[in-house]
């Protein structure tokens, strides 16, 4: 079966933050679940936009609103672990973007990749229910690396 694999760009670093695994993450197999993963991406993309002064609904003039994800399980996370989740843009258009995250942890020295994910973003009025042009804010944020 063929599975699914982002390669993350190099030198383009956009956002690094730290997620704790909270016992609510914790599923039946006793590791993250897998709808977990999909909150941590969601919960690493605000604080990205957040340290900005930023948020979906306003991000640079634009809100944002979600086309598509894909997540690569990688390993598996427990609670109490750190999740470094690091962010990166590509395949920016003048209405899209998308994010790639890539969530690690270490224990004991040794660092361990979790998931590997990708969402589609799209910038949408939400007034008018449309899709909208990109800000030259949003778009200068989204080529800023790290």
């Amino acid at each position: 079966m063929a599975r699914v694999k982002l390669k993350f760009p190099a030198n383009k670093l956009l956002f690094t933050t730290t997620i704790p695994v909270r016992i609510g993450d914790i599923n039946y197999g006793n590791h993250v679940g897998n709808d977990a993963v999909l909150s941590i991406i969601h919960e690493a993309r605000m604080q990205l936009l957040r340290s900005h002064g930023y948020d979906e609904m306003n991000a640079g003039g634009n809100g944002l609103i979600m086309a598509d994800v894909m997540i690569a399980y990688r390993g598996e996370a427990f609670y109490g672990d750190e999740l470094t989740v690091k962010l990166f843009a590509e395949e920016i258009t003048g209405y899209s973007f998308d994010l790639l995250y890539h969530i690690c942890t270490s224990r004991n020295g040794v660092n361990s990749d979790i998931a590997h994910a990708k969402t589609g973003m799209v910038c949408f009025n939400y007034n008018t229910r449309e899709i909208a042009t990109m800000t030259k804010e949003l778009k200068a944020l989204l080529e800023t690396t790290k």
